[in-house]
């Protein structure tokens, strides 16, 4: 198992609410599959209220993802929504909880709102 995802995974649990998460309730189990099988991290959304432990249960959104690219989610190296749609991952059930996932992780170096990109470039020079 990978130090930053468990990192992750535990931070997520010890926020215990999670703001972004406040309309939203439902269980989400994320499969990292690797060479030697699949870790399982099962995360409840309760209107904002989350708790994560390693249960293989059903859940309403199932996210299926190659390990080491989760490590890359995690750190923001890559992105929830962009592996979907290069079919890197698979997404089955309430697919609003995988994207509120996306939501709460770390940005790539650099990345700002755009907002910010659009108002720095309309600056005069």
């Amino acid at each position: 198992m990978s130090d930053r995802t468990a990192e992750f995974f535990d931070r997520l649990d010890r926020r215990g609410h999670e703001p972004l998460f406040e309309g939203a309730s439902g269980t989400l189990r994320v499969d990292l599959v690797h060479d030697r099988g699949v870790d399982r991290w099962f995360v409840v959304i309760t209107h904002g209220g989350v708790h994560v432990t390693r249960a293989d249960r059903e859940a309403d959104a199932v996210l299926r993802v190659d390990r080491a690219l989760f490590d890359r989610f995690v750190t923001g190296e890559a992105n929830i929504y962009a592996a979907w749609v290069r079919n890197e991952l698979i997404a089955e059930g309430d697919v609003l909880l995988p994207w509120l996932l996306q939501r709460i992780m770390p940005q790539p170096a650099g990345a700002r709102h755009p907002r910010t990109f659009v108002a720095e470039r309309s600056r005069p020079a």
